[in-house]
């Protein structure tokens, strides 16, 4: 523990009761020089800090702390002197050692020994710090503005009994002068994160919006392209059986048969490319497997689907499923026809806190992030916004699109 900060004595001025008369100018002068120095800080923990040696003239400590009111329920701390967890993390009014004071139920609290004071050691009390750092003496007076309490300024000290009564008018013109410095940055610094978080609502939003867009657009384009794959090829075979069984001459029953099959086959691999019906009937892994190896076709390349979440894709909703579906079904395309790839493996697994992830990796030659930019990688970053997902696609020794929902069912 750092020792204990000591006051001087200087000639007497004006002080709040309980300063000595000899050290009424230490009291004065400290004041103005921590009015001056707040006056350039715009970050609660700097302010705290560069007034922290102004303070101890004034009344010595070890640990010396601000605790605000944040949102509602909450506190939040700023400390000098020693760190602790107290500044790491939010506290519960309910379970804050000064919680009487921030309630205005005591008008100040003053301990010989916090370590075994019931009113700041309470069961479920956030009182570590106290108890690791054995800060023993403490007085807690309210930081006050426009007559409401907005958090307490603390003073502790590693000795026993440190601090008597007469501290305690002391402690409480302190935070009368630090409540509106610290109350006004502490605002700042609120309306801060509050744009901040509007803004990335906004620029998410809009990029919803523009997802939603594209992804309209793409499925129009491929409306057209099913419309034209239907009036080009199976409109077109049609009609010239049409054509043949009308004509004069005898048709073949097993040439038409011949070619009626080969159109059954055709419409059926134009209705798998718009619904995956392999999906629906056999489960994601099954369907990944069978496009895999559709994609590839006669390539000596090596494909394997690694499931080891014994199906959870298939426990989904059938948007997401649907969306993980055709994020595989474009990064394996984008492999299989552009990287030259020689081995692409799918992965599909859980990870921490439930969260199922699924990898497409292949060995080639990787994907030039202007041409991803302009192809159909904008569409995979598109349907993982639209169901929530994290997408990540890293080229190093080939291309790893890995795609994360935030949480799937046990």
């Amino acid at each position: 523990m750092s020792s204990p900060q000591t006051a001087a004595a200087v000639p007497a001025r004006r002080a709040p009761s309980g300063v000595q008369p000899g050290a009424a100018g230490v009291f004065a002068e400290a004041f103005k020089r921590m009015s001056a120095r707040l006056s350039s800080e715009v970050e609660i923990g700097s302010a705290l800090t560069a007034v922290a040696p102004e303070i101890a003239t004034v009344l010595p400590f070890s640990h010396v702390d601000i605790c605000l009111h944040d949102t509602p329920g909450w506190v939040v701390s700023f400390e000098a002197g020693i760190e602790t967890r107290w500044s790491q993390r939010r506290t519960r009014v309910q379970y804050s050692p000064v919680r009487d004071v921030l309630q205005g139920r005591s008008a100040a609290m003053l301990s010989a020994n916090a370590m075994e004071d019931p009113q700041q050691t309470f069961p479920g009390a956030c009182c570590e710090p106290i108890l690791n750092h054995r800060l023993r003496a403490r007085i807690n007076v309210p930081l006050r503005v426009m007559g409401r309490v907005t958090g307490t300024l603390n003073f502790s000290h590693g000795t026993e009994g440190f601090y008597g009564p007469e501290q305690v008018p002391v402690a409480q013109a302190l935070a009368d002068l630090l409540a509106p410095w610290f109350h006004a940055l502490h605002g700042a610094a609120k309306a801060s994160q509050a744009a901040q978080m509007r803004a990335r609502a906004q620029e998410q939003a809009e990029g919803l919006r523009q997802g939603a867009l594209e992804l309209t657009q793409t499925l129009e384009q491929e409306r057209q392209r099913i419309g034209m794959d239907l009036h080009d090829q199976t409109l077109a075979d049609l009609t010239r059986i049409l054509r043949e069984l009308t004509g004069e001459a005898p048709l073949d029953r097993d040439l038409l048969a011949e070619r009626v099959t080969d159109t059954i086959d055709d419409l059926r691999a134009l209705i798998d490319t718009a619904v995956p019906t392999l999906l629906d009937l056999f489960g994601f892994a099954h369907a990944v497997r069978v496009h895999l190896e559709r994609a590839v076709g006669a390539e000596a390349v090596e494909v394997d689907v690694e499931d080891e979440t014994d199906g959870a894709p298939d426990r989904l909703g059938p948007t997401e499923r649907t969306a993980l579906f055709r994020i595989a079904q474009e990064a394996i395309n984008n492999a299989a026809r552009h990287a030259g790839a020689r081995r692409i493996l799918v992965t599909v697994s859980s990870e921490p806190q439930n969260r199922l992830r699924i990898c497409i990796s292949d060995d080639g030659i990787g994907i030039d992030p202007e041409v991803g930019r302009r192809s159909g990688l904008s569409h995979l970053r598109t349907r993982a916004h639209l169901i929530g997902a994290d997408l990540e696609i890293v080229t190093d020794a080939g291309t790893r699109v890995t795609v994360t929902l935030p949480e799937t069912p046990a």
